[in-house]
């Protein structure tokens, strides 16, 4: 997917129409001739058009509800951040794999919040009661927010609000290369930008609506040379015919386009692939082609802390897979910081 993403359909609460934020975004989309409707509220969205399941869901994907986060109290995050900052929920992208499938298998849609002012006012008060330690917000654990933030810049607020902080940090992910309006941006080197990257098979086969290696490898360089702190991670590691070297060259097109006075701080998180009962389901609901290969005989279990079973790779197998992606990872970038294999 080369364009910015821009939705078929926006749903406004009509209360968003009061910041600015949803004003604006209410008059970009009328002049973009988009079909603009009304919801009391961002989680009831029940009339999509379609003729079956996989049309609305289609449909959904590239629907736009702008509302409100009444919600203020952060979620503990990932192992990386100590809370998910809230802006926005759900994705354009269409990755098979994608957790969020089960998570948000009722409301595929992507939602915007305008209230970004009381968000950040909701953060400085977290970072308040943790001061003086760092507190670190991630901002994709619901969506990719990249993919979502030329047409409403709340992302780049927020990079800007962290720089301005003594003691908060912002971070978050993405596989869209649509960076430019965020590289001038006064980060203060107070937000780590980081990448999602996969061997060229992986992206070809199970991330359609996203952005190809290339383009998010010249992204890097990019938000690299504008000083950001950059961070990668390699997620889902995926077997597959040729995935040693599929790996390689990823890591070879890495190094070949990330200037050398950045490589000192750099992180890489590694993700091997999981699934669960339910998602599997989902998936192969959503995606009935898929090429994805979900086998549970050919796995082993892994229980999570709320009793969740997931299905990951057999215990050779992946030893192999981080004994391959950490000798690359050593090769190419010796001073990266390895945050995690899971």
């Amino acid at each position: 997917m080369n364009k910015p993403f821009i939705p078929q359909l926006v749903y406004f609460e009509p209360k968003a129409l009061d910041y600015p934020l949803g004003k604006e975004l209410k008059e970009k989309f009328e002049a973009l001739g988009i079909e603009i409707r009304y919801t009391t509220s961002h989680n009831q969205i029940r009339d999509f058009p379609g003729e079956n399941d996989l049309q609305k869901y289609r449909i959904a994907k590239s629907t736009l509800v702008v509302g409100i986060r009444k919600t203020l109290k952060f979620d503990t995050s990932k192992p990386s951040a100590e809370y998910a900052i809230p802006l926005a929920t759900g994705c354009m992208g269409h990755c098979h794999y994608c957790y969020l499938q089960t998570t948000m298998g009722s409301k595929p849609y992507i939602r915007t919040y305008v209230n970004v002012e009381e968000i950040f006012e909701a953060a400085d008060r977290y970072i308040e009661e943790r001061a003086p330690e760092i507190t670190r917000f991630e901002a994709a654990c619901t969506s990719d927010i990249v993919g979502l933030d030329h047409l409403t810049h709340s992302l780049k607020k927020a990079i800007e609000h962290f720089g301005q902080t003594e003691l908060g940090r912002l971070r978050f992910v993405t596989k869209f290369h649509h960076v430019d309006h965020l590289l001038d941006a006064k980060h203060n080197g107070h937000t780590r930008f980081r990448f999602s990257i996969n061997a060229d098979y992986v992206i070809r086969n199970f991330e359609p609506g996203t952005s190809s290696l290339a383009q998010r490898i010249e992204a890097a360089g990019k938000v690299a040379r504008a000083g950001y702190p950059l961070g990668f991670i390699v997620a889902p590691i995926y077997l597959h015919d040729g995935w040693q070297e599929g790996y390689y060259h990823m890591f070879e097109r890495l190094d070949a386009e990330l200037p050398q006075d950045v490589r000192e701080d750099i992180t890489f998180e590694f993700v091997q692939h999981r699934f669960t009962k339910a998602a599997k389901n989902v998936i192969n609901k959503n995606y009935p082609k898929t090429k994805l290969k979900l086998d549970e005989s050919a796995r082993r279990v892994k229980w999570g802390k709320y009793g969740i079973s997931k299905y990951i790779y057999q215990k050779d197998e992946e030893d192999e897979m981080k004994e391959t992606l950490y000798s690359y990872m050593e090769k190419f970038f010796p001073n990266a910081k390895l945050e995690y294999f899971t």
